[in-house]
C-alpha cells in the first residue's frame, strides 16, 4: 500500500468499528415491548444517550404507536453528543469532569425514577460516559469536590474499574441506587459496553445493578494513588450510609440487564474487512489495560517481528489504556499510544497505525471538537524532524495532541454518538 491508501484503509477499519456499535444498528432489536397500562419512562445517560434516546423514541412512537402522553424521560449526554428528540428532554453535560448541567439532568432522572409505579416500565439506556454525565453527589459532597476528585483520579493512572469504585460510593444514582429508587417498577437496562470485561457493575458505574465493591475498597484506591481527597469526600467514604446495595438485595428482583453492544462486536466487523483486503487479522484482545506508552512499545516490537517474518497482518486491540500525567501537555491514551508507537518503531518502513477512541474524542479538555486519536506512518519521525519537533520531549510532557497537530496526523471524526472504547490497528505490509 501507499501511505495514502494505508491511511484510508485504517480509517475504514475505525469507521466500521464505530458503525457496528451505533444505536441505530444494535438498539432496535433489543427494545422491549411497551407497558400494557402504565408509563414508559426512558432514562438515558452517556455518550450514546442522545442517539439511543432518538432511536427508542422513534421506535415506540412510530412503530408501536405508543401514546405520547404515556411516554416520559430524559437523556444526558456529553456536550456535543445530543440528538434531536420530539418530546423527551435532551441535556448536554460535562465529561470527563462533571458540571452543573449533569447535576440537573441526573436529578430529573432520579425524580422520574422515584415517581415510577408497578405498572410502569423504566427503560434505562446506558453507555460509556454515564458516570460523568449522571452526577448526583452523596449528601454532604459538593459538585466542586466531585470535580476536583475526578480530575485527580484521571491524572493518577487509575483504571476505569478503580475510578468507578470510588464514584459509586459518592453518588445517589450510581452503584445500583437508580434501580433501588425505581421500585416497584419493572426496570430494564440496555447497555453499550465501554469497559474491559464488559462488567455491568462498571459500565456507567452500574446504576441499575448490584455493586460488589465496598467503601473500604474506594478508600484503598485513593490511598494507592496517593490522592488526598477534599474533606467532604473523606467523610462520605467513611459514612456507612453511602455503602452501595449488594448482590442479593431485593431491590433488583424486578430488574433486568442486557448488553446490546460490546467491543468484541466491533472487532468481528473489522476482522472481516482485514481478511477481505488480503491481510491476516491478529487480535490482541478487546480489553487491554495498562500504560499507553508501555502497550505501544510492546506492539511496536510485535509489528517488527511480523514484518521480519514477511507476514501481511493487522494487529488489532481494544480496551482502555491509561496515562499517568507527568507533564502538562494535551492528549489522551490513544494519542499517547500513537506517539509512543512512532518512537518505538523508529521509522520502520511498511508499518502504519491508527489509534482512536470510538466515541470520537480522546482525552482533551472535554470539547466535542477534541481529536479521537492519531495516525502513524513510516515517515512520522522524519516529518517531525523536518518541522523541528522532538518526539521524546513531547512524550515526556504528555503532549501528544500538539505533536500530531503540528504534522497533520490527528484523527478527528467528531462525535460518533456511541462508545465501545479504544480501537487500535497496526498495519504491517511487507
Amino acid at each position: 500500500m501507499t501511505d495514502g491508501s494505508a491511511r484510508a484503509f485504517l480509517d475504514r477499519l475505525f469507521s466500521a468499528a464505530v458503525a457496528a456499535a451505533h444505536p441505530s444498528t444494535c438498539l432496535p432489536p433489543a427494545l422491549p415491548p411497551p407497558p400494557a397500562t402504565g408509563r414508559l419512562i426512558l432514562l438515558a445517560a452517556g455518550k450514546a444517550a442522545g442517539s439511543m434516546l432518538e432511536v427508542a423514541e422513534s421506535y415506540y412512537l412510530d412503530q408501536h404507536g405508543f401514546d405520547p402522553a404515556r411516554l416520559k424521560g430524559i437523556g444526558v449526554a456529553r456536550h456535543g453528543y445530543g440528538r434531536p428528540t420530539r418530546q423527551l428532554e435532551m441535556v448536554e453535560a460535562g465529561h470527563p469532569v462533571p458540571d452543573a448541567a449533569g447535576l440537573a439532568g441526573a436529578q430529573k432522572a432520579l425524580d422520574l425514577a422515584a415517581s415510577a409505579t408497578e405498572e410502569d416500565l423504566v427503560l434505562v439506556l446506558l453507555s460509556g460516559g454515564a458516570s460523568a454525565n449522571w452526577i448526583a453527589p452523596a449528601y454532604g459532597v459538593e459538585l466542586d469536590d466531585k470535580r476536583a476528585l475526578t480530575k485527580a483520579l484521571l491524572r493518577s493512572g487509575a483504571n476505569i474499574t478503580e475510578i468507578n469504585t470510588v464514584r459509586k460510593h459518592l453518588s445517589r444514582i450510581k452503584g445500583g441506587r437508580l434501580a433501588t429508587l425505581a421500585q416497584p417498577a419493572h426496570v430494564v437496562t440496555l447497555s453499550i459496553s465501554d469497559v474491559p470485561g464488559d462488567d455491568p457493575a462498571v459500565i456507567g458505574s452500574g446504576p441499575t445493578v448490584p455493586d460488589p465493591t465496598t467503601l473500604a475498597e474506594a478508600r484503598d484506591v485513593l490511598a494507592r494513588y496517593r490522592i488526598d481527597p477534599p474533606a467532604s469526600v473523606a467523610v462520605a467514604l467513611r459514612d456507612t450510609a453511602n455503602e452501595s446495595p449488594k448482590p442479593g438485595d431485593a431491590a433488583f428482583a424486578n430488574a433486568e440487564y442486557y448488553l446490546i453492544s460490546r467491543p468484541s462486536d466491533s472487532f468481528v466487523a473489522t476482522e472481516q474487512l482485514v481478511r477481505d483486503a488480503g491481510y491476516e487479522p491478529v487480535l490482541l484482545g478487546d480489553n487491554l489495560e495498562g500504560e499507553a506508552r508501555e502497550v505501544a512499545a510492546a506492539q511496536a516490537a510485535q509489528a517488527k517481528e511480523l514484518k521480519a517474518a514477511g507476514r501481511k497482518a493487522v494487529l488489532m486491540s481494544g480496551g482502555e489504556l491509561t496515562v499517568t500525567m507527568r507533564g502538562n501537555g494535551r492528549g489522551g491514551p490513544n494519542q499517547e499510544f500513537a506517539l509512543a508507537l512512532a518512537v518505538a518503531l523508529e521509522g520502520a518502513s511498511q508499518i502504519y497505525a491508527v489509534a482512536g477512541d470510538t466515541d470520537g474524542t480522546d482525552g482533551g479538555g472535554g470539547d466535542a471538537t477534541d481529536p479521537a486519536g492519531a495516525h502513524v506512518t513510516p515517515d512520522t519521525l522524519a516529518r517531525a524532524a523536518a518541522a523541528g519537533l522532538d518526539p521524546a520531549a513531547f512524550l515526556a510532557n504528555n503532549d501528544s495532541t500538539s505533536f500530531f497537530e503540528a504534522i497533520g496526523d490527528l484523527l478527528a471524526p467528531g462525535p460518533t454518538c456511541t462508545n465501545v472504547n479504544d480501537f487500535r490497528a497496526v498495519l504491517v505490509d511487507p
